[in-house]
């Protein structure tokens, strides 16, 4: 068996069936890691959903925010609509939409691998320094709690920056709404975790008290190799413990496919698979 992470797909479906053909992925050895963001944007958002829902055991995928927004406008009781920008129309018109959406509010924010001596863990964008595997795995779960137990809520309360800073007594909404930020739109924070949600662009064009959060020194979660997607200005990165994936399908760039059980020593060229893709949206950020 191979485990495969892939970035984000975003609706381009075409590109995810060439990559999957590139891979040679059999079915019956097989598991693909999906990084979130299934939807948006792309063309072919409802064909990702049938496509990965039917893959069952053989995916593993986390929610990134394009999937939240699409959940949000589905169970929002309308409080939350569509942007200029977003292919989720026929999804949300689609004969079997209450499958899919019942289907993706199930996915979890956070999966963990330990098996065999592993410790991978896959988030769609990042973690705040004090927060280990553990922890995230933990936060991950008490935000699916309240997706399967009151979604409109959940849902109701979601946008917004603040709180800024994680605080363990942190509870309700303000608790909820910081778990799935930094889980779904970390991008870069202070030394001591405060989150700034507005810089999208590459590590080098951000303030100066900013650190992309995988670079804050001593980070708690720096044992486990995380795997994410979500930062398209950053590109595919590869080291022992960290894999990102978000290569900018979606804007013309390339949907990327990480082997994650080749040896650290493995070059990019054996544990990296890519296929170009067409530019859907203006090359940017997310």
């Amino acid at each position: 068996m191979a485990r495969y992470a892939i970035g984000d797909i975003q609706g381009c479906l075409e590109e995810l069936r060439a990559l999957l053909a590139q891979l040679r992925f059999n079915a019956d050895r097989d598991e693909l890691w999906f990084v979130g963001d299934l939807v948006n944007r792309g063309p072919d958002s409802l064909g990702v959903l049938r496509f990965v829902r039917a893959l069952g055991a053989n995916a593993r995928v986390v929610l990134g925010n394009h999937d939240l927004h699409l959940l949000a406008v589905a169970y929002g009781g309308g409080e939350r609509r569509l942007r200029a920008d977003d292919t989720l129309d026929a999804v949300l018109e689609a004969p079997d939409r209450e499958g899919l959406l019942d289907w993706l509010r199930t996915r979890p924010l956070a999966v963990r691998d330990t098996s065999e001596g592993r410790d991978d863990l896959m988030v769609h964008a990042g973690l705040v320094p004090q927060w280990s595997a553990d922890d995230a795995l933990q936060l991950a779960a008490e935000v699916s709690q309240r997706l399967a137990r009151e979604p409109r809520a959940v849902f109701a309360q979601m946008y917004g920056d603040e709180p800024a800073r994680w605080q363990p007594q942190l509870d309700g909404d303000a608790r909820t709404r910081i778990v799935i930020n930094v889980l779904t739109r970390l991008r870069y924070c202070t030394l001591d975790g405060r989150i700034d949600l507005r810089p999208k662009n590459a590590p080098g064009s951000q303030a100066r008290e900013l650190l992309p959060w995988f670079e804050v020194p001593r980070r708690a979660s720096a044992i486990s190799r995380i795997v994410f997607g979500h930062w398209s200005t950053l590109g595919v990165v590869r080291r022992p413990q960290l894999v990102a994936l978000d290569s900018g399908c979606v804007w013309g760039g390339a949907l990327t496919a990480c082997n994650l059980d080749l040896p650290p020593e493995a070059s990019d060229a054996q544990a990296l698979s890519a296929v170009p893709c067409r530019s859907y949206r203006a090359p940017g950020g997310d």
